[in-house]
């Protein structure tokens, strides 16, 4: 019964990790999509500019003048990029989620291992 005590609280251990893990996944999909959203909204200014308009580029503390081709270059290379992190991220959120439900399953199993064996000697012990 010790081993299965055991048993249960280790897979308890490991699922509490893999919340954490799963909570660390979600909060970084978070950001990745705000700066999705953010380069979209660059990318709508874009379209909005009138020929012979300026764009310009913060690069620290100084104000670059930029091509306005380069830019709009550069805003779709980093919408791609941010597209290809948001799918890796998702995919390793249902990763994590599928690991937790098999987990899950794991600890229904120990604690069903548990129960039997606790139920028996409750009713030993209600007999003698």
């Amino acid at each position: 019964m010790a081993e299965v005590q055991a048993k249960l609280q280790a897979l308890s251990e490991d699922y509490q990790k893999l919340q954490q893990e799963l909570q660390t996944a979600v909060d970084a999909r978070q950001k990745i999509e705000a700066q999705r959203q953010e380069n979209i909204g660059v990318q709508k200014e874009f379209e909005r500019l009138k020929d012979g308009e300026s764009i310009y580029k913060l690069a620290g503390p100084i104000l670059l003048k930029q091509d306005k081709v380069e830019a709009e270059s550069t805003v779709k290379g980093r919408l791609e990029f941010i597209g290809n992190e948001l799918e890796r991220s998702e995919g390793h959120i249902k990763e994590i989620q599928e690991k937790l439900e098999k987990k899950k399953g794991e600890i229904i199993q120990a604690q069903a291992g548990l129960q039997p064996a606790g139920g028996a000697s409750g009713k030993a012990a209600v007999k003698a």
